[in-house]
Order: structure tokens, then C-alpha cells, then sequence
């Protein structure tokens, strides 16, 4: 029986797909949904810093926590007005380690998040955030891709042709 699903995003289209699959999962189990929403503090030092904490990192950090609590109320409101049983977060610090211990504090049956994709040198780079979820969660993860792949729709499956055709 799943009550609890667990919905990390960050309000791309593509962690906004997965919202709407983990309501559509959740409904037979009437499960409640936990919206969560990262602030992930940003780290980078100038001459400035390393004698002290830079203020403007501070302010940084809590205009994006207030810009995140306006988007949470929003979504919040909306599902309200879809009727879904549902709640926000809004947490700061490591977005995959965030979201793991949340699902063990809040109890969460199963985590629904989104992946974005990325490969190469990008994933190299930027990591990623679904990977690292499904390798510590303590719960089942469902991961969704967006519809659209590296900023592109994605290209329609080819038609197998006819015997006929080759002739």
C-alpha cells in the first residue's frame, strides 16, 4: 500500500511531468503527495571570502529560498484547486542527500522524480542528482523522462516499410 509519495522538483517542465505521473500514480492508493523543492546554496570563494562569509552568498541564498516559496505556494494552490492531497517542502543543501533523508523522515512510500538526461561530459560534470537518489534512497525511486530530449521534441519512431517498398 503506498500513502506517501515523495515528488523532488525543481520546476522544469520535466520535474513537472513527473508531478503529474506521481498524482496519476498515487490516486488508486489515494497517496499523499510531498512536493519538495531544493535550494541548493551555491559555493564559490573570491580573495574577499577567505577571511569571512560573503553577504551577498547570504542574500543569494535567501532570495532563492523566497522565490521558492513563492513557487511552492503557487503549486500548492493549484493542486488544491486539481484536489490533491498534497504538501510542500522547501529544504537547503546537497539535492540528492535532501531528498533521500526526507523520504526516511517523512515516511515516503516511494520517491517519483524526474531525470533530465544528460550524458557525457555533461553528466560528468553536473552529475546526477535521480542517480545518486537510486543508488542511497531506502525506498523504491521512479524515475520519468521528459518528453523532450537536449532541448529538442523528440523524433517520431520510423514506420517500418513494406516488402513492397524495397522493390
Amino acid at each position: 500500500m503506498i500513502k506517501r509519495i515523495l515528488v523532488p522538483i525543481d520546476f522544469s517542465d520535466t520535474s513537472l511531468q513527473a508531478l503529474d505521473y506521481a498524482i496519476e500514480f498515487g490516486k488508486p492508493f489515494k497517496a499523499e503527495i510531498v512536493v519538495l523543492f531544493v535550494v541548493e546554496p551555491v559555493y564559490y570563494a573570491t580573495p574577499a571570502d577567505l577571511y569571512g562569509p560573503s553577504a551577498n552568498l547570504g542574500m543569494l541564498l535567501d532570495e532563492q529560498r523566497r522565490i521558492g516559496r513563492e513557487q511552492l505556494a503557487r503549486l500548492g494552490e493549484d493542486l488544491k484547486k486539481r484536489k490533491v492531497d498534497a504538501r510542500t517542502v522547501l529544504q537547503t543543501g546537497t539535492p540528492y542527500d535532501v531528498i533521500v533523508n526526507a523520504a526516511k523522515k517523512l515516511k515516503a512510500d516511494i520517491i517519483v522524480m524526474a531525470t533530465h538526461g544528460r550524458t557525457g561530459f555533461s553528466h560528468m560534470l553536473m552529475g546526477s542528482v535521480a542517480e545518486k537518489v537510486v543508488r542511497t534512497a531506502a525506498c523504491p525511486v521512479i524515475t520519468v523522462r521528459g518528453s523532450k530530449v537536449r532541448g529538442r521534441k523528440r523524433a517520431p519512431a520510423k514506420k517500418a516499410r513494406s516488402p513492397k517498398a524495397r522493390a
